[in-house]
């Protein structure tokens, strides 16, 4: 990055998201509350989502980073008979869930970090996860999170600024030296930091470059992805065809819904179109696979006719509990329409359909 900033005084900032997310899934992916042949085992497998702002600012030489963000982790595990936790009912069983943090911010400290741990279809039989989680996974996650504003200073704080020995001020390179006391310059993970184009082949060059911005036409905008997990007290596949029956939808969005489909059958097929909420929504089903898994294709009328998102669900039915969790992994959203379409999901989807047919309480 290119600075012109003379004694580094001007209001300087870089964003560094995409790094945030190259960051956190390399310091995160694996982390686990132990070895694998454990009696009771998690560990993180995957990042569903990472929302928010992340950048380095400097003005007057002091260097900043500011930060929130609203990360979702996909955990799976084990929980083997041989086992000796009274909280646990024997057996093997395998399962998989995760753990949303609201907010790491840039003022935050590791006391107020809070996490949603959540195991689909979740058994007495697996009594014992949760709190083995919270002992022994959660506090490496506060550490990583607790040390994550050094990392991105020393990843990316002397890019915004122009070098000490180009500075006359003694005020801005008092500022410039106090700025990185106590961070360790170049010691982010090595997978984490932007690769220098200049120094790759021009294929290679061409590959660094992300996807959303290297080949998509220039009418889509930057994307980001969020991660829903309603929870609904009923059965997987009445939940599963309430999204597809077409006497059911008109029900639960209030309005008139136009088909795009030359399938007689009651339930939308693969490759059918809809319009929903007085075609301000187009939703197109890609995939189905009763009573586990629904993908759609879907946009807002408002959007570029080029921009598609992908809205990807999961049902998990815990049968003992009689509820089913809809996990909703929705990728492809504007950059800046995740606030709305997080908002416009939960009340026209969620709370209208629970509304509507009494599938679960209402706040």
């Amino acid at each position: 990055m290119v600075v012109h900033n003379p004694n580094n005084w001007h209001w300087v900032d870089k964003n560094c998201i995409e790094w945030a997310k190259r960051y956190f899934e390399q310091t995160l992916v694996g982390l686990a509350t132990g070895d694998a042949s454990d009696p009771v085992y998690a560990t993180i497998s995957k990042i569903n989502s990472i929302e928010g702002d992340c950048e380095v600012n400097q003005r007057k030489g002091k260097v900043i980073s500011l930060f929130d963000l609203r990360i979702a982790l996909s955990i799976s595990g084990h929980v083997k008979s041989d086992q000796n936790t009274d909280a646990c009912a024997k057996g093997e069983t395998d399962w998989e869930g995760s753990i949303s943090v609201p907010e790491v911010a840039f003022d935050s400290t590791p006391a107020d970090y809070q996490f949603e741990v959540s195991i689909y279809k979740e058994t007495s039989r697996l009594s014992c996860v949760k709190p083995v989680i919270r002992e022994k996974l959660l506090p490496r996650l506060r550490d990583t999170f607790a040390n994550f504003g050094n990392e991105l200073l020393a990843a990316h704080g002397n890019d915004i600024q122009v070098p000490e020995d180009q500075v006359e001020s003694q005020f801005t390179k008092a500022n410039q030296k106090s700025s990185f006391q106590g961070v360790a310059c170049g010691n982010a993970p090595a997978s984490a930091k932007t690769p220098d184009r200049g120094k790759l082949p021009a294929a290679a060059a061409a590959a660094a470059v992300p996807a959303s911005t290297a080949s998509a036409p220039t009418s889509v905008r930057n994307t980001t992805t969020i991660h829903l997990e309603p929870t609904f007290n009923v059965a997987a596949h009445d939940l599963y065809n309430t999204l597809l029956d077409k006497q059911r939808i008109p029900a639960w969005t209030r309005s008139p819904v136009h088909h795009q489909t030359n399938s007689p059958n009651p339930l939308l097929a693969v490759g059918d179109a809809i319009q929903l909420f007085g075609g301000n929504v187009t939703a197109i089903l890609k995939h189905a696979e009763p009573p586990k898994t629904l993908v759609f294709d879907w946009r807002l009328k408002d959007w570029d006719p080029a921009q598609m998102s992908s809205m990807h669900i999961d049902f998990h039915e815990s049968r003992e509990f009689h509820e089913t969790k809809m996990v909703v992994s929705w990728r492809g959203i504007p950059i800046g329409e995740e606030d709305k379409a997080r908002a416009n999901f939960e009340e026209f989807y969620v709370r209208s359909i629970k509304l509507t047919f009494g599938f679960g309480s209402v706040l």
